[in-house]
Formats: C-alpha cells, structure tokens, sequence
C-alpha cells in the first residue's frame, strides 16, 4: 500500500510522502510556525553578521582592496601596513626594472584633516602617477583625476562634502583639491579616501609641512606582463630589489592591521549559529519521530514503505529550512533597507544562495538521527498490545 489517495486539487497519489509531510504540518501549524520562526531568526543572524563583516572590512581596506596595482610593494619594516610604509624614490625604478613588470609607479597615502562642506573632518589621500598603477577600479559617477588638484572620492560620501564638484581643503596650510569623480567602496580605515595624483598628494604634505624637501611614495605599486602572475611577480621583486616586501594586491588586503580579528570575531560567531541551527533542526524532529511512533508504526502495519515515511521528514525538514530563510532574508532586507546597517551594507544575493544552501545541508544532516530512528520501526510492534503506542 503507497499511502492515501487524494483528489485531484491535492498533492499528486504518486507522491504519498508530500501528503503525509503537509498532512502532518497542517494539523501542527503552531508547532512548524515556531521552528521556521527560530530557524528564520538563525538565519537572519548568519546573514547579517556575514554582511556586516564584508561591510566592516570594506570599510578598513575599501581603498587598497579597489586600487588597479596588482602588487603592492611596501617597506619592509612596515610589516604589511600601509600606514606605516615609506619606501625612497628609486625603488620606483628598481621594480620596474624587474624582468616581468609591465608598469610599475608610486602610491602615497596619509591622513590629512580637511575642511569638507565648512566642517573640519579626516581624509585620507592616495596619490598614484596619472596614468599607471593605483588608479580606483569602481568609479561610478564623474572622470579620473587628469591634473594637479583633482580627486576622485567615495560614493556614499556625498553628503559629507565630498560630492563632485565639492572643494576640500586640506588645513593647515589652505591647498585646495576639487572632487571630479566618485567610486564605491573606497573608503580606507572607515575614513573617506581621496584618490588624486601623486603630484598632488606631495602638495598636500608641503601645504602640511612647508619644510618637507622631498615625499617619498608609501609603497610602489605594479603590474605584471601577459603570462606572469602577480604571485610569481611579487616573488622576483622580493629576491631582486633590496629592502622591500612585495606582495599581491589580495595579501596587501588580507595583512592590513583589524581585518584578521574582525574576520576571526566573526566567524566564531557565525560558526555557533550554524551549530544552533544543527541543534534546533535535530533536536526538534527527532522529538518529533519519537512522539508519533505509534503512529509510524501503524503505518508501516498498513504497508506504507519505509522510503515514504523517510522521504516525508525530508520534506518537512525541507519545508521548514526554506521557510526559515524566507524569512530570514526578508529580515536581512528590512534591517538593511535605507540605511545598510550605518555602514553602507547591502545584500549580496550570492551571499544568501550560499548560506540557503549550506543551512539546508546542515538541518538535512541534523535530521539523520530521526530518519535512522524511523528506519528502524519495526511493523510488528502494532500487532503486540501496547506496541503501536510504545
């Protein structure tokens, strides 16, 4: 016997597990309600927390994560900080020198205070040679900087006076740079970070330091020739120029100071939630089995297959986990919408799709317990007194 047959506007006679799964959940709704509920919330949490540290790390290395050099070639007692990098002029020339370089040049960076929009406020300047490596690689609105005093700022700037055409002044020393274009996510440090000339990034630390003689560049910045990898480049121009440490753009992000205990805080976090989601899911269903095993039990007396009734949990677990992140992505969308969280975060539909399918590999492996506790219903307790019910 395959289960009960239903009529034509129900679910289909050759899919009895369906039947029973739905059966099951209608008679129950409060129960299933409050599991997809908690499942929704443990999802709403991996999903923001996951947002909310892209969005944070964004916001430290935004600026040299978005920069066209593809190896950042630092000081080499700066161990990897961008802030605390100098390099002297001529390493510019020893790493374009090295056999695979395509193009290599200068990347200043500093903090400045600034006069934006009448208020006094921080930005931070990186100065790359017009032209070559350096350049923001997600200008959205405006052009390049193409002369001295010229700057591209961060997108969700705009109303913090550094929209284009806005003139922002560095303080001390009055020298005026004029936003030309706007990129995203190029903020560095959480503070907003200009990307101008080099010529003008050495201004701003003469109009700071009327007594600065020469401005070495923070770092060098490079590109390989077709057929060499950036890791391959960055390891000839670490045996071949004295005194640096290169590396790619991608370790550049991943060493900056902040980004490895933001990543590692997090992950923990997001790790017990997952284990909370395995617990909720497991431990619910396999109360579940328990708590309806007689009934399990008359039906495997009536004939229905083992498969049927395992395949009819499946469902439900199914039911529930797609419901629950249903609802958690509705939530992750209400508390983002408008404000992203404070700190410019959106959804990235990638990011759901693939915590959607780890969550429901995870409830599904949470359930075996119960699906090997209905695999070992024996249809024989029904026809001993008391045994459908034990």
């Amino acid at each position: 016997m395959r289960g009960p047959e239903v009529g034509a506007g129900g679910p289909s006679p050759h899919t009895p597990e369906v039947f029973l799964a739905l059966r099951e959940m209608r008679r129950a709704k409060l129960r299933f309600a409050l599991l997809t509920g908690a499942v929704g919330l443990l999802a709403f949490l991996v999903l923001f927390l996951q947002t909310l540290t892209g969005a944070l790390i964004e916001q430290f290395i935004g600026a040299l994560e978005h920069q066209s050099g593809q190896v950042v070639v630092f000081g080499e007692q700066a161990r990897r900080n961008l802030e605390g990098s100098v390099v002297p002029a001529d390493t510019v020339d020893a790493v374009a020198a090295v056999d695979g370089v395509a193009v290599a040049g200068p990347l200043g960076e500093g903090t400045f205070t600034v006069e934006a929009d009448g208020e006094l406020t921080d930005a931070v300047l990186f100065g790359y040679e017009l032209g070559g490596p350096g350049a923001p690689t997600t200008l959205v609105e405006g052009r390049l900087p193409e002369a001295e005093g010229e700057a591209v700022a961060p997108s969700d700037a705009d109303g913090e006076g550094f929209g284009i055409g806005d003139v922002v002044t560095v303080a001390p020393g009055g020298y005026q740079i004029t936003v030309v274009g706007q990129a995203d996510d190029i903020r560095f440090s959480v503070t907003p970070a200009l990307f101008t000339s080099f010529d003008t990034y050495a201004a701003a630390r003469r109009s700071v330091n009327p007594d600065a003689e020469a401005v070495p560049p923070s770092v060098v910045v490079a590109d390989p020739v077709e057929g060499t990898t950036p890791e391959e480049l960055a390891r000839r121009i670490d045996d071949q120029v004295p005194g640096v440490d290169a590396v790619t753009r991608a370790v550049a992000v991943d060493s900056a100071p902040g980004v490895g205990p933001v990543q590692q805080s997090f992950s923990i976090i997001v790790f017990l939630c997952l284990f909370v989601v395995v617990v909720v899911a497991g431990l619910f269903f396999l109360i579940l089995t328990v708590q309806k095993a007689g009934s399990l039990t008359l039906l495997r007396a009536i004939g229905t297959p083992t498969g049927d009734l395992v395949r009819s949990l499946l469902v439900q677990v199914v039911a529930v986990v797609v419901g629950g992140l249903v609802v958690g992505t509705l939530l992750l969308y209400g508390s983002l919408a408008g404000s992203g969280g404070g700190i410019g975060a959106t959804v990235d539909p990638g990011l759901v799709l693939t915590n959607a399918v780890l969550i429901l590999v995870l409830a599904v492996l949470a359930s075996l317990a119960a699906v090997r506790r209905v695999l070992r219903i024996d249809p024989i307790r029904a026809t001993v007194p008391g045994g459908a019910t034990a």
